[in-house]
């Protein structure tokens, strides 16, 4: 499709939309006077999901000075002829934590054009941390990467940020499953009305500190160890704020309907926005229910709980290789799974539970090995059922000596999700892109590993694959939801936007040739077409290449409601 075409089709399906993703932004007059740079002759999207109009973009500082057309030269010009200038990507859903200090440079993150990372997802953040979690946690990052780890709770991690200043900016939520283990511990058993108590007052103070939510891991230890009360209680503590009850719910296959019920009634209960991450219907048997969770999902809405969800656009999950046991097995730390699984009593139910698990995702190929080092580093990347039948082994029994000789750490890639399903939920008007990944680079430390593709390419595959390829939605609408809709969730009012005033977050990507290189094979390959990405007025990849300048910080939010 040549570009002239492309971007005729995008306005005339946002013309469908209207009124859906709110007013644009206002268009301004020309400005004059020299300007610190000067993006020209771009397509300019708003962020608001409004039709792309030619214009330049001045940028003064950190802030957008002027949109329109800019009369003044500046400093360092972009000629951006034929090429989509849209706000910064958001991530509304990453996992790019410690990994930013590892390396500030945000390879895999910066040049997908994120700009603003949203971790301590799936009810794991930075801290709050026991003295052992912190020595550990310390530990592991002196010796492994030679990176001082000198706080211990989300608040401490945002002023290390500001203080390191990566590539990417960053906002934390606080993790339920972080604040359980503080207080209770690993043991699967509720949490007493103290406990809770206690926790409620970690969370206030993680807001109090600038986190922008409450995330939850219901499908991991401790996480889904709690009861509906104590969800509840804990997201109370969002009332009267914007910010988001995000959760990865304790189901995202059989009983997927029954786990968006549990978010909505906490939503409703505590009179919290509900952000459900990375909505999915796993395994053949599931994928009809995708229709069926929207339809709940619009109910809901309705019905007045502000309920919205996030989705990377891949078939295929990554997690622990654990998870394919149930939390159940899990409780009590790693010592204690890796005992059950080899108890006579115990390990043969276990072992139901896991074959069941690959039934629902149709084989044992459907599982891919990641994460794993030492003397299986070979493992990596490869297709357990390929793989146990090289190695002449049963492929149950090398799940377990996998997860044995990793001490419980090995991780996977589950292919569960169908192709129409991705591209309907990413349509979706409630629909947040997210990455659900981490950091890595193709060099240095972040490099080792064989993580899933989603850390490179998720933003560029949506605009490639999505966009372009299936016309699932239009340009405007796909800019939309990794812009000003997870913006507006997180009520970050000046982020987003390509607004005069606002935070100088800008992307510019050729939308003809825009496209994710990364793939399960060969995940650590940088994206192809974004030329140009600019963090807080910092030029950051210019010409498609990274500068080595860095305009991250710290994003907080406002605090916990009075």
């Amino acid at each position: 499709m040549i570009r002239r075409d492309f971007m005729k089709w995008g306005a005339a399906g946002l013309a469908g939309l209207a009124g859906r993703f709110g007013p644009a932004a206002p268009w301004v007059r020309p400005r004059r006077g020299r300007q610190s740079l000067v993006i020209r002759n771009g397509t300019l999207f708003d962020g608001a999901g409004g039709a792309p109009r030619s214009g330049d973009l001045a940028i003064e500082g950190d802030r957008i000075a002027a949109v329109g057309r800019v009369a003044g030269s500046g400093a360092v010009e972009i000629d951006a002829r034929g090429m989509a200038v849209a706000p910064g990507f958001i991530d509304i859903h990453s996992h790019a934590d410690l990994s930013l200090l590892v390396n500030p440079r945000a390879e895999s993150r910066i040049r997908q054009g994120v700009t603003l990372e949203v971790v301590g997802q799936d009810g794991s953040s930075i801290g709050p941390w026991s003295d052992s979690t912190f020595a550990f946690t310390r530990d592991r990052y002196r010796n492994d990467y030679g990176v001082e780890i000198d706080f211990r709770d989300p608040g401490g991690f945002l002023d290390r940020i500001d203080r390191e200043r990566p590539a990417v900016s960053v906002a934390t939520m606080v993790g339920h499953g972080t604040v359980r283990s503080l207080v209770v511990g690993g043991a699967d058993r509720p949490a007493t009305a103290a406990e809770i108590q206690r926790m409620r007052a970690l969370v206030r103070e993680g807001l109090a500190r600038g986190a922008v939510g409450l995330s939850t891991g219901l499908e991991y230890t401790p996480g889904g160890f709690a009861r509906l009360d104590e969800l509840v209680a804990l997201a109370t503590e969002l009332r009267g704020t914007i910010y988001p009850y995000a959760t990865h719910m304790r189901n995202e296959d059989d009983r997927l309907l029954g786990a968006i019920e549990e978010a909505i009634h906490v939503g409703r209960v505590a009179g919290a926005a509900v952000q459900i991450s990375h909505l999915k219907a796993q395994g053949v048997r599931n994928h009809w229910k995708a229709e069926a969770a929207l339809a709940a999902i619009e109910a809901a809405r309705r019905d007045g709980v502000d309920l919205a969800f996030d989705r990377y656009p891949y078939v295929a999950y990554a997690t622990g290789l654990s998870n394919l046991f149930p939390a159940s097995a899990r409780a009590g730390g790693t010592a204690a799974f890796l005992a059950r699984l080899a108890d006579p009593e115990t390990g043969p139910e276990l072992e139901r539970a896991c074959r069941d698990k690959i039934a629902l995702l149709g084989s044992w190929d459907s599982v891919q090995i990641t994460g794993i080092g030492g003397s299986n580093a070979s493992a990596g990347g490869r297709r357990l059922g390929e793989l146990a039948k090289e190695l002449a082994e049963d492929p149950y029994e090398l799940t377990v000596r996998l997860l044995r000789e990793s001490g419980g750490g090995a991780g996977m890639i589950g292919f569960g999700m169908s192709e129409e399903n991705t591209a309907r939920l990413l349509a979706h008007p409630l629909a947040m892109v997210c990455s659900d990944g981490g950091a890595y680079a193709p060099y240095g430390p972040l490099s080792g590993s064989s993580p899933h593709p989603r850390g490179y390419g998720s933003f560029p595959r949506v605009l490639s694959h999505y966009v372009r390829d299936l016309r699932a939605m239009p340009l405007e609408a796909a800019i939309h939801s990794m812009t000003g809709r997870p913006a507006a969730r997180l009520g970050l009012a000046d982020r987003g936007a390509l607004r005069v005033g606002a935070v100088a977050d800008v992307v510019v990507f050729d939308p003809d040739a825009v496209r994710d290189r990364a793939t399960f094979e060969d995940p650590h390959q940088y994206p192809d077409g974004i030329p140009h990405v600019i963090v807080s007025g910092v030029h950051t990849i210019r010409d498609g290449e990274q500068t080595g300048r860095m305009g991250g910080r710290a994003v907080r939010g406002a605090g916990p409601s009075p």
